[in-house]
């Protein structure tokens, strides 16, 4: 057996090993987007049997704005004091359309700009693993994929709240 031939193994066995890893690392930052985005995407992509309506801003602390809840779906109340996070995209004295998460008196966008900004966590994780993909994985086409994708969900989402 020729020297080159027993040297190529061990080098693709290294190359084989750091794709699937980055591979594994990348899937992991991924899940871990698509996981911190789903606690509030749900409640704004399925708001059928939730109370949804607008909430008008009245006060903002540094973390959650608080105001008063207009009810548009059957079975919604009219509440004095609703809470919602505190955002670039909420600002006292304006009103937006909500959905109230079952239970609480906490309100999560809805529609487009809600559900775009519930993602957000997911946008950054594509561009993040899109760095993994890239440098670690050498799969420059996939990553520019991902970088494209989160980078027009994070874009939109701006542009759109």
């Amino acid at each position: 057996m020729p020297a080159s031939a027993s040297s190529a193994r061990p080098g693709s066995a290294v190359r084989f090993g750091r794709t699937v890893v980055m591979g594994a690392f990348a899937a992991l930052i991924l899940f871990a987007g698509v996981w911190g985005s789903w606690g509030t995407a749900q409640h704004a992509m399925l708001p059928k049997g939730r109370e949804r309506g607008t909430l008008t801003v009245t006060d903002c602390l540094p973390e959650r704005c608080g105001g008063t809840f207009e009810p548009l779906s059957p079975g919604a109340e009219t509440r004095k004091s609703v809470e919602i996070d505190r955002s670039v995209a909420v600002r006292e004295d304006h009103s937006y359309d909500v959905v109230i998460e079952p239970g609480t008196n906490h309100a999560v966008r809805a529609g487009i700009a809600g559900v775009l900004l519930a993602w957000l966590p997911l946008g950054g994780a594509l561009l993040l693993a899109s760095v993994v993909v890239a440098g670690g994985m050498r799969l420059t086409r996939l990553a520019w994929v991902l970088a494209g994708a989160g980078a027009a969900l994070l874009t939109a989402a701006f542009v759109l709240s």
